[in-house]
Protein backbone atom coordinates (compact mmCIF):
# COMPACT_ATOMS: atom_id res chain seq x y z
CA UNK A 1 0.00 0.00 0.00
CA UNK A 2 1.28 3.46 -0.96
CA UNK A 3 2.16 5.84 1.87
CA UNK A 4 -0.16 8.79 2.39
CA UNK A 5 1.39 12.18 1.61
CA UNK A 6 2.39 14.20 4.65
CA UNK A 7 1.28 17.52 3.12
CA UNK A 8 -1.90 18.02 1.08
CA UNK A 9 -2.14 21.39 -0.63
CA UNK A 10 -4.94 22.80 -2.80
CA UNK A 11 -4.40 26.08 -4.66
CA UNK A 12 -7.55 28.01 -5.61
CA UNK A 13 -8.33 30.97 -7.85
CA UNK A 14 -11.37 32.19 -9.75
CA UNK A 15 -11.31 29.91 -12.82
CA UNK A 16 -8.40 27.46 -12.33
CA UNK A 17 -6.84 28.44 -15.67
CA UNK A 18 -4.18 31.01 -14.60
CA UNK A 19 -2.97 31.55 -11.03
CA UNK A 20 -3.94 28.34 -9.24
CA UNK A 21 -2.60 25.97 -11.92
CA UNK A 22 0.56 28.08 -12.10
CA UNK A 23 0.90 27.65 -8.32
CA UNK A 24 0.17 23.92 -8.57
CA UNK A 25 2.88 23.27 -11.15
CA UNK A 26 5.44 25.69 -9.71
CA UNK A 27 5.05 24.05 -6.30
CA UNK A 28 5.20 20.54 -7.80
CA UNK A 29 8.42 21.56 -9.58
CA UNK A 30 9.97 22.90 -6.36
CA UNK A 31 9.03 19.79 -4.41
CA UNK A 32 10.25 17.44 -7.16
CA UNK A 33 13.62 19.24 -7.38
CA UNK A 34 14.05 18.57 -3.65
CA UNK A 35 13.11 14.90 -4.09
CA UNK A 36 10.10 15.31 -1.80
CA UNK A 37 7.27 14.58 -4.23
CA UNK A 38 6.15 11.49 -2.27
CA UNK A 39 5.47 13.69 0.75
CA UNK A 40 3.05 15.98 -1.09
CA UNK A 41 -0.35 15.89 -2.73
CA UNK A 42 -0.65 19.10 -4.76
CA UNK A 43 -3.71 20.12 -6.78
CA UNK A 44 -5.56 23.22 -7.90
CA UNK A 45 -9.19 24.16 -8.40
CA UNK A 46 -11.59 27.04 -9.06
CA UNK A 47 -14.32 28.48 -6.91
CA UNK A 48 -16.18 29.51 -10.09
CA UNK A 49 -17.71 27.07 -12.55
CA UNK A 50 -17.26 29.08 -15.76
CA UNK A 51 -13.95 27.53 -16.90
CA UNK A 52 -14.54 23.92 -15.79
CA UNK A 53 -12.90 21.48 -18.21
CA UNK A 54 -10.81 24.12 -19.95
CA UNK A 55 -7.01 23.80 -20.21
CA UNK A 56 -4.57 26.24 -18.61
CA UNK A 57 -4.84 29.64 -20.31
CA UNK A 58 -2.19 29.87 -23.08
CA UNK A 59 -0.25 32.86 -21.66
CA UNK A 60 -0.04 31.11 -18.27
CA UNK A 61 1.10 27.91 -19.99
CA UNK A 62 3.74 29.87 -21.93
CA UNK A 63 5.02 31.56 -18.76
CA UNK A 64 5.42 28.19 -17.05
CA UNK A 65 7.16 26.77 -20.14
CA UNK A 66 9.62 29.70 -20.12
CA UNK A 67 10.78 28.31 -16.77
CA UNK A 68 10.85 24.68 -17.92
CA UNK A 69 7.58 23.73 -16.21
CA UNK A 70 4.87 21.75 -17.99
CA UNK A 71 1.19 21.78 -17.09
CA UNK A 72 0.13 19.37 -19.82
CA UNK A 73 -3.15 17.62 -19.20
CA UNK A 74 -4.41 20.05 -16.56
CA UNK A 75 -8.11 20.88 -16.88
CA UNK A 76 -9.98 23.33 -14.69
CA UNK A 77 -12.11 21.84 -11.94
CA UNK A 78 -14.28 23.37 -9.25
CA UNK A 79 -13.71 22.93 -5.52
CA UNK A 80 -16.08 20.61 -3.70
CA UNK A 81 -17.08 20.34 -0.08
CA UNK A 82 -15.03 17.10 0.06
CA UNK A 83 -11.89 19.11 -0.70
CA UNK A 84 -12.09 20.70 2.74
CA UNK A 85 -11.58 17.31 4.39
CA UNK A 86 -9.08 16.05 1.79
CA UNK A 87 -6.55 18.91 2.00
CA UNK A 88 -4.49 20.33 4.89
CA UNK A 89 -4.09 23.75 3.27
CA UNK A 90 -6.47 25.46 0.85
CA UNK A 91 -4.67 28.48 -0.52
CA UNK A 92 -6.39 31.24 -2.45
CA UNK A 93 -4.61 33.79 -4.56
CA UNK A 94 -6.56 36.81 -3.27
CA UNK A 95 -8.96 37.84 -0.53
CA UNK A 96 -11.95 37.44 -2.87
CA UNK A 97 -11.07 33.75 -3.31
CA UNK A 98 -11.12 33.30 0.45
CA UNK A 99 -14.56 34.87 0.81
CA UNK A 100 -16.01 32.58 -1.84
CA UNK A 101 -14.33 29.50 -0.35
CA UNK A 102 -15.63 30.29 3.13
CA UNK A 103 -19.12 30.45 1.66
CA UNK A 104 -18.69 27.24 -0.37
CA UNK A 105 -17.18 25.30 2.52
CA UNK A 106 -19.57 26.75 5.10
CA UNK A 107 -16.72 28.24 7.15
CA UNK A 108 -13.19 27.24 8.09
CA UNK A 109 -13.27 25.51 11.49
CA UNK A 110 -9.80 23.94 10.96
CA UNK A 111 -8.19 27.20 9.78
CA UNK A 112 -6.99 25.70 6.49
CA UNK A 113 -7.95 28.59 4.23
CA UNK A 114 -5.37 31.30 3.58
CA UNK A 115 -3.88 33.36 0.77
CA UNK A 116 -0.70 31.92 -0.70
CA UNK A 117 1.21 35.12 0.00
CA UNK A 118 0.13 35.08 3.67
CA UNK A 119 3.23 32.89 4.13
CA UNK A 120 5.52 35.52 2.55
CA UNK A 121 7.28 38.42 4.27
CA UNK A 122 4.83 40.86 2.62
CA UNK A 123 1.35 39.26 2.66
CA UNK A 124 -0.84 40.45 -0.19
CA UNK A 125 -3.12 39.38 -3.02
CA UNK A 126 -1.76 37.99 -6.27
CA UNK A 127 -3.24 40.01 -9.12
CA UNK A 128 -5.26 38.14 -11.72
CA UNK A 129 -3.25 38.13 -14.97
CA UNK A 130 -6.43 37.37 -16.92
CA UNK A 131 -7.20 41.08 -16.44
CA UNK A 132 -3.73 42.59 -16.06
CA UNK A 133 -1.88 40.56 -18.70
CA UNK A 134 1.07 40.52 -16.29
CA UNK A 135 1.92 36.81 -16.32
CA UNK A 136 5.60 37.43 -15.55
CA UNK A 137 4.85 39.34 -12.33
CA UNK A 138 2.17 36.79 -11.41
CA UNK A 139 4.75 34.03 -11.86
CA UNK A 140 7.20 35.91 -9.58
CA UNK A 141 4.53 36.42 -6.89
CA UNK A 142 3.57 32.75 -7.00
CA UNK A 143 7.22 31.66 -6.74
CA UNK A 144 7.60 33.95 -3.72
CA UNK A 145 4.53 32.42 -2.10
CA UNK A 146 5.52 28.83 -2.88
CA UNK A 147 9.04 29.33 -1.50
CA UNK A 148 7.58 30.86 1.67
CA UNK A 149 5.12 27.97 1.98
CA UNK A 150 7.97 25.44 1.70
CA UNK A 151 9.94 27.27 4.39
CA UNK A 152 6.85 27.18 6.61
CA UNK A 153 6.15 23.49 6.08
CA UNK A 154 9.63 22.01 6.09
CA UNK A 155 11.87 22.01 9.15
CA UNK A 156 15.26 23.67 8.89
CA UNK A 157 17.83 21.49 7.24
CA UNK A 158 15.29 19.72 5.00
CA UNK A 159 16.37 19.93 1.35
Amino acid sequence: MKNQPKYKILFVCWGNICRSPMAEFIFKDMVQKRGLQDQFLIESAAHSSEEIGNPVYPPARRELARHGISCDGKRARRITRADYDKFDWILGMEQLNLRYMLRQFGGDPDRKIRRLLDFADYPRDIDDPWYSGEFTSTYADIVEGCEALLRYLLPEGTP
